[in-house]
């Protein structure tokens, strides 16, 4: 385009000093420009008709302000020199909204502050995915312009959130009802995104901070709750164990009883005269074994 204006304006300043000039040499210098000036004209309006869409961008063509409902897809065309592209990105974009100073797409403390159903002030940090429909990039940029991050993703995801967020407790959303709330959200600014010629991809609350006093409590509710399930661990152990201890006992007992009721006196001397005779036969037993008046003294008296 900057080819073409230039082209035509040195070719028409040439002319004019052509009519206006008296001077041969004058005369030339100027038909000399003017050839050169129709010359960059040319190149130009050749340059001009060829255009490239980088991969991942569709073009969207202008012609004289007016925004055309047809667009470029990725590669090389031909157009109208007159056309002007604008690229438009249909990538997955990454928006995030966080308290931390150089951590989301705005400097400094950038964190969504909502109320909730129990009047606390709870603090997200948000991020969000998405990209535009390639087929709505013409009627975006008509109605909104390339700015659509500012002017639709960024109000209409903080505005969804506070809106959705007071009917949850504080406590609820930071913990069983966090992903619940997740989806709730999605849902509701899904819609909204795709009337505009944008697809949400995702939305991922990625932080939840909850008020000190709050938090302290929270904290001190589970500490309780895991010293009480430790308590119940040890008091289930220890009557595992006096279980285990009296089927023990119960065992040993009936053991001694049904010992008891199977020997008489004859077979225990029987018993302890064979035993004695196992001791007796031992060859490092030195042993002086005696019993009873009917038992007989066995002595060892190999040394």
């Amino acid at each position: 385009m900057v080819l073409i204006v230039l082209g035509l304006v040195g070719f028409l300043i040439s002319v004019f000093i052509l009519r206006k000039s008296e001077f041969q040499n004058v005369a030339k210098i100027s038909s000399l420009v003017s050839k050169f000036s129709l010359l960059l004209f040319l190149l130009g309006v050749i340059f001009s008709c060829f255009v490239q869409v980088d991969t991942g961008k569709i073009g969207v063509k202008t012609l004289f302000g007016k925004v055309e409902d047809d667009y470029l897809e990725s590669g090389l065309h031909f157009i109208n020199p007159l056309l002007v592209i604008k690229e438009l990105d249909t990538r997955t974009y990454n928006y995030t909204m966080s308290n931390v100073h150089d951590e989301g797409d705005k400097l400094g403390d950038d964190a969504i502050r909502v109320l909730t159903s129990d009047g606390l002030e709870v603090t997200l940090d948000l991020t969000v995915l998405f990209r535009i429909i390639p087929s709505e990039g013409p009627r975006l940029l008509r109605e909104t312009g390339a700015d659509f991050v500012n002017k639709i993703v960024r109000p209409l995801t903080r505005t969804k959130i506070r809106d959705n967020a007071v009917y949850y407790e504080a406590v609820s959303l930071f913990s069983g009802k966090r992903d619940e709330f997740q989806n709730k959200i999605f849902k509701s600014i899904e819609k909204d995104f795709t009337s505009r010629g944008l697809i949400l991809e995702q939305l991922l609350i990625r932080n939840i901070t909850l008020p000190s006093r709050v938090k302290t409590a929270i904290e001190d509710k589970i500490s309780a709750e895991q010293d009480a399930d430790k308590m119940q661990f040890i008091l289930k152990k220890e009557k595992q164990e006096a279980e285990r201890k009296r089927i023990e006992a119960l065992g040993i007992a009936e053991y001694q009883k049904i010992i008891a009721s199977g020997l008489t006196e004859k077979q225990l001397i029987y018993e302890q005269i064979k035993a004695q005779k196992e001791l007796a036969q031992s060859q490092n037993a030195k042993i002086v074994i005696m019993g009873k008046a009917t038992t007989p003294l066995i002595l060892d008296t190999k040394n």
